[in-house]
């Protein structure tokens, strides 16, 4: 099975969808509908302030051995994780498509091991993967110094809608 084969999961061409959309797998968690919107205007924003634009974005939603199978099955890491974030297009010229699978376990487990609340963890985890859709990398000390400077002007920005 390719990245391919999950795009299909949540996503066909013939349906030309646009827009950020939840999903939830192998969990019960789910956000209320005026969370997805707080978030949807966000993200957007974010992805306007790198001038990108966005075709589609699935944050899909589950647990810690689900998303650790997924690190084992498409990634061939052996370790669980907060995020695998899949990119469908190229950030230097064509709109943003992809999707972020987070582990809302991993999520509550670094909120209460960072003393964090579980929604603070979950935006910047959320934002972390929308920063590697628009081309950021994390791999090197500089990378990864950059990355936490966008996570935190982004936070910034979520606490102030």
């Amino acid at each position: 099975m390719s990245t391919a084969d999950l795009d299909e999961d949540f996503y066909s061409e013939e349906e030309e969808e646009e827009g950020i959309f939840f999903h939830s797998e192998s969990t019960d968690f789910f956000l209320e509908p005026a969370s997805e919107e707080k978030y949807i205007s966000w993200i957007a924003e974010i992805v306007e302030n790198h001038q990108a634009s966005l075709q589609l974005l699935n944050i899909i939603f589950c647990s810690d051995d689900y998303l650790y199978q997924m690190n084992v099955d498409y990634l061939g890491h052996d370790t669980y994780t907060d995020i695998i974030t899949f990119p469908y297009s190229d950030p230097l010229t064509e709109p943003l498509s992809g999707d972020l699978f987070i582990s809302v376990d991993r999520v509550r487990e670094n909120a209460a091991a960072f003393l964090v609340a579980f929604e603070e963890e979950l935006s910047r985890v959320m934002i972390h993967g929308v920063l590697h859709l628009l081309g950021f990398g994390d791999k090197t000390p500089e990378e990864a110094a950059l990355m936490r400077e966008k996570e935190n002007a982004s936070l910034r920005l979520l606490s102030r809608t």
